[in-house]
């Protein structure tokens, strides 16, 4: 292959970013797939049996296809992460402000610290605004266009 018939995602190298967030983005998608038939903090509430199960599959599709966007550099993902991450967010703190303390003490069936439920809950949304930081600074090495993540145009 002749180097004027490369496409432009394999002529921009990979930055290192980049690797590791599709690497973390795999780790989610295999922790969410591992959380099948968990209770679920989901805006406050906590969701169990089915409806824990159906959220687990959304969710594991969604991660699913932020996952191979990543690996694709595919443009709609950067968007798609940027959205997932700031539900995250939403979700996170309307859980800690919300969520009886109770419900999850009942489910883990041990007493919760409500100072480390705080501390938790809010290095988790400063680890979800810092990756955020990242991928909207790795902007430019999203490079393709095409809004199918397996039929590039």
């Amino acid at each position: 292959m002749l180097a004027t018939d490369q496409s432009p995602e394999e002529e921009q190298p990979r930055s290192q970013t980049l690797i590791m967030l599709t690497g973390l983005y795999l780790f989610l998608l295999l922790i969410s797939i591992g959380s099948y038939g968990q209770p679920i903090a989901l805006f406050g509430q906590l969701l169990e049996g089915p409806p824990a199960r159906v959220y687990i599959v959304v969710n594991s599709l969604y991660g699913l296809h932020l996952f191979l966007g990543l690996w694709q550099r595919q443009r709609l993902t950067w968007y798609l992460l940027l959205t997932y991450n700031l539900f995250e967010t939403a979700n996170t703190l309307t859980n800690l402000i919300w969520l009886p303390r109770g419900e999850l003490e009942r489910v883990q069936g041990v007493p919760v610290d409500p100072i480390w439920l705080v501390i938790n809950n809010l290095a988790t949304v400063a680890a979800i605004a810092w990756v955020s930081h990242l991928i909207y600074r790795q902007r430019d090495l999203f490079t393709n266009r095409s809004p199918y993540l397996f039929f590039n145009s």
